[in-house]
């Protein structure tokens, strides 16, 4: 069974001693560095499941060390768990803004200090599944946090977002866009919850999808030129008209009637019709039946 790795960052010997001791005993993988400028050098050879980090160092305090790392997107989303003899609440606030998930206060109780690590260890690979999955599927899905810093990307959205926003800085979205974000983030919930953004000479229809954490929002990119082209491809293969190739393009996308209606600003009563001669065209009973033979003619 794989060990999680850990990795302790601390000035103090007699602090690496104890946890050193107590992670190995309790099963973990245990690196060591005793100042932030040595963590981030390690951070370049290997990457640990968790980091517990001592927020005041000399040179680079913990709290620097985290914005830093947190700032490379593979490191977007490790846990990291500050130490520290501070307990004001001002601390506490600047440890959680560097991107800190968690924070213990000295003396270090071990027993709590386990149980809060199996928490975020669990909760980050959870996430982690599902960003591997949403991966896997090969869909335009890109997550940014509250503030519209871009966190993670499918490869499709990735190779899209670097076509369009070319001259935006590493993980950071140009400010129109992120603008718009957060407008469609305090529509979530609506079908409307959409915006239109042109980019490059290029059309990308953006939705919320939903939140994948407490801090990540998750939205999805269509091409809209790309849409067209789908849209034609459906009308060379089956007799339909442009209207209903356009409601076989968005089944096929797993929208229903009311989003199809929002989409398309017709009423959902129309776009049902419009099935009606979709299933006697294509030869098929149901919307699944349907939505399977579009994508396959789409996938080809």
């Amino acid at each position: 069974m794989r060990r999680d790795t850990v990795l302790v960052v601390d000035d103090a010997p007699e602090t690496l001693s104890l946890l050193t001791e107590a992670l190995d005993g309790a099963g973990y993988t245990v690196l060591v560095a005793v100042d932030g400028a040595s963590a981030l050098e390690l951070l370049d050879q290997v990457t640990p499941d968790l980091i517990l980090m001592d927020a005041v160092m000399p040179g680079m305090s913990g709290f620097e060390t985290c914005r830093r790392l947190k700032r490379d997107q593979q490191f977007a989303h490790m846990p990291v768990i500050f130490m520290t003899g501070l307990s004001e609440t001002e601390h506490v606030v600047e440890g959680l803004a560097s991107g800190g998930i968690d924070y213990v206060t000295k003396p270090i109780v071990i027993d709590e200090l386990l149980a809060r690590m199996r928490v975020h260890l669990g909760n980050a690979r959870v996430a982690n599944e599902t960003r591997a999955a949403l991966d896997a599927s090969g869909r335009y899905l890109f997550a940014t946090d509250r503030a519209g810093r871009l966190l993670w990307c499918t490869p499709k959205a990735r190779a899209l977002l670097e076509r369009v926003v070319s001259e935006s800085s590493p993980g950071r979205l140009p400010a129109p866009i992120i603008e718009q974000l957060m407008h469609l983030r305090h529509r979530s919930g609506r079908a409307s919850a959409r915006c239109l953004l042109e980019l490059d000479g290029r059309r990308l229809e953006c939705s919320l999808l939903s939140p994948l954490g407490p801090e990540e929002l998750l939205f999805r990119l269509t091409d809209r030129d790309s849409t067209e082209d789908e849209q034609a491809v459906l009308q060379d293969a089956f007799p339909l008209t442009t209207r209903e190739a356009e409601v076989l393009l968005w089944i096929s996308r797993g929208k229903s009637n009311r989003d199809i209606g929002e989409i398309l600003a017709i009423s959902p009563r129309t776009v049902n019709k419009h099935l009606e001669q979709i299933y006697v065209k294509l030869g098929v009973e149901n919307r699944s039946a349907a939505a399977a033979l579009a994508v396959r003619r789409l996938a080809r």
